[in-house]
């Protein structure tokens, strides 16, 4: 899979909320997922930590009100999309949040993630 087809499927996958299985099948076993720094969980490296993560942050939630993925914009091997959402997190209420989602592909597999985004 080339980057656009890698690109293509993440956004199908994440709009429909089936973002472990984007996980499991387009993130390479070595994966590394960089958060803004100071951010908890700031550094995640490989597929089962990457994923761990993801369910961390989904079981935060009380309540999904929604979101948002962009298209994305592909160049060469990297990717990047936006990405916003609006949920009640168990401990900390409602929050809206955006952010610019940067995706690196090699041999058709996600092999780095990055999140830019402004914490209220």
């Amino acid at each position: 899979m080339g980057t656009q087809e890698v690109a293509n499927r993440l956004v199908s996958l994440c709009r429909e909320g089936q973002n472990a299985q984007a996980i499991e099948e387009l993130y390479a076993d070595n994966v590394v997922s960089k958060e803004m720094p100071g951010f908890p969980g700031e550094l995640a490296s490989g597929k089962a930590e990457v994923l761990q993560k993801n369910m961390d942050w989904f079981a935060s939630i009380a309540e999904f009100h929604g979101s948002e993925i962009s298209e994305p914009v592909v160049a060469g091997n990297h990717f990047t999309c936006r990405m916003s959402f609006d949920a009640t997190f168990k401990d900390r209420g409602r929050q809206q949040m955006e952010e610019v989602c940067v995706f690196e592909v090699n041999d058709g597999k996600i092999v780095n993630e990055q999140f830019f985004y402004q914490f209220p």
